[in-house]
């Protein structure tokens, strides 16, 4: 057996993790994109200003080491 094969029962703690984590990800996106459009709606910032922070953050970031699609 392969020494880095995981039991039936730490394949479910990990895909349950997984999940939770995926969960989580969804709800503090959803409270940014509030949080973003109450600001835009309070004409303290605009979605330009967004979008041109974002493109500049972006570039901060190295490619990543895998292939993408």
């Amino acid at each position: 057996m392969n020494s880095n094969s995981f039991s039936p029962l730490q394949e479910v703690h990990m895909l349950a993790k997984l999940a939770d984590i995926k969960e989580e990800h969804y709800h503090q996106l959803v409270t940014l994109s509030a949080i973003i459009e109450l600001l835009i709606e309070k004409g303290m910032i605009t979605r330009a200003e967004i979008e041109a922070k974002a493109v500049e953050l972006n570039s901060f970031i190295s490619q990543p080491p895998y292939p993408t699609v």
